[in-house]
């Protein structure tokens, strides 16, 4: 596995899509959040939108804060998600309920910080591999990392505490199938 890595086969854009593609519909209530990251030793934000169940549904680095990059990112995400949420979650940044009202008025906005823990919660598998990098180099190569690597994750974490253990190994062999399925690995180790 490791070999299909380094060669950029297991891990890619193409491969977050079709597992992105293979998820059931996201849910209807949209938490939004950014954070703040060190692109050569400049600071930047990260602009994410999970569900309500922690998945990702997009990501986006901008150099700031403000209600112009807030309309962007709501834009941006009305577009990727090919529609428009119920509610949409944000901390108590002004700036998201300013766009909040120019970009999508008819869509119900709540915003109070405790109730954006499952934005702020997926934010940590983005430090970890930040750290794990030691930093990412450019905008355009956190964008693009980031977006790829939001997909994968949750695939590999099904929602442990729902199940079993013998039903979370069932899980797990299926997911691990899927995922030599889509990065191809099953047709090259059957040739070998």
């Amino acid at each position: 596995m490791a070999r299909q890595l380094a060669r950029g086969t297991g891990f890619g854009q193409a491969s977050a899509n079709a597992l992105r593609r293979r998820q059931p519909r996201p849910g209807d209530k949209c938490h939004l959040d950014e954070v703040f990251i060190k692109i050569n030793g400049e600071q930047k934000y990260l602009w994410r939108a999970a569900v309500q169940d922690g998945n990702v549904l997009d990501i986006l680095v901008q150099n700031r804060r403000e209600t112009a990059a807030a309309r962007r990112f709501f834009r941006r995400l009305m577009t990727t998600t090919g529609g428009v949420p119920r509610v949409v979650v944000t901390d108590k940044l002004r700036s998201c309920g300013a766009a909040h009202r120019e970009v999508m008025p008819s869509v119900g906005h709540r915003s109070h910080k405790g109730l954006n823990y499952r934005a702020e919660n997926s934010h940590q598998p983005t430090r970890q591999r930040e750290r794990a990098m030691k930093g990412f180099r450019s905008v355009g190569g956190a964008q693009r990392f980031l977006s790829a690597f939001s997909g994968v994750p949750p695939h590999f974490r099904p929602r442990r505490h729902l199940m079993t253990a013998s039903e979370n190994r069932a899980e797990m062999t299926i997911r691990f199938t899927t995922w030599q399925q889509i990065t191809g690995v099953t047709g090259r180790l059957t040739a070998a």
